[in-house]
C-alpha cells in the first residue's frame, strides 16, 4: 500500500470524527477542517487508484538494487503465486528476494522446496535463513549445525 492510499484511508475517517466533534461542540471551525481532511482523503484515494502493480520484473530489479520495499512486495506477490498453485512462479521470486538478503524468503523458498523434494533438498535454504537470524529456521539444527526436522534440540 502506497504513503498516498494509506492516507487517503487515514484522512477519510479522521475527517468524520472531527465533523463529529465539531458538530457536538457547534465549531463551525472543526467542521470546515473536517470538509478538507474528507476532500484530500477522496482525492488521495482517487490519485492512486489507476496504478497498476509493479511487474515482478521491475520489482527484482529493484530488489538487487537494494530497494527494501521492493523486496518486501516481491515476497508478497511470491506468496500470493504461491497459493494460486502457481509454484514455479513463487519459488523465482522468492529466490530473487532472498538473494536480494530478504531472511523471510529464505525461509519461505525453504517451505517451498520442502513440499516439493523433501527436507534434505530444503536444508540449505533454512540453514541460510538461520545464519540470517530467521527464529524458525534457528530451531531445525541441532548443537554443532546438524539438521533436526522435529525441532527437538535446537541451536
Amino acid at each position: 500500500m502506497g504513503t498516498g492510499l494509506g492516507l487517503g484511508f487515514f484522512l477519510l475517517p479522521a475527517g468524520g470524527a472531527l465533523s463529529l466533534t465539531g458538530v457536538i461542540t457547534g465549531n463551525g471551525t472543526l467542521i470546515g477542517l473536517s470538509w478538507i481532511m474528507w476532500l484530500l482523503g477522496v482525492l488521495l484515494l482517487f490519485a492512486r487508484r489507476d496504478r497498476r502493480p509493479a511487474s515482478p520484473e521491475a520489482l527484482a530489479a529493484a530488489a538487487a538494487a537494494g530497494d527494501a520495499r521492493a523486496v518486501r512486495r516481491l515476497r508478497t506477490l511470491a506468496l500470493a503465486a504461491r497459493g494460486e498453485g502457481r509454484p514455479r512462479a513463487a519459488e523465482r521470486m522468492l529466490r530473487q528476494a532472498a538473494e536480494a538478503g530478504d531472511v523471510e524468503s529464505m525461509w519461505e523458498l525453504g517451505r517451498l522446496v520442502q513440499e516439493r523434494d523433501g527436507t534434505v533438498a530444503a536444508e540449505p535454504w533454512f540453514r541460510m535463513a538461520a545464519g540470517h537470524g530467521h527464529v524458525v529456521a534457528k530451531r531445525l539444527f541441532r548443537e554443532g549445525g546438524t539438521l533436526d526436522p522435529d525441532g527437538t534440540e535446537p541451536l
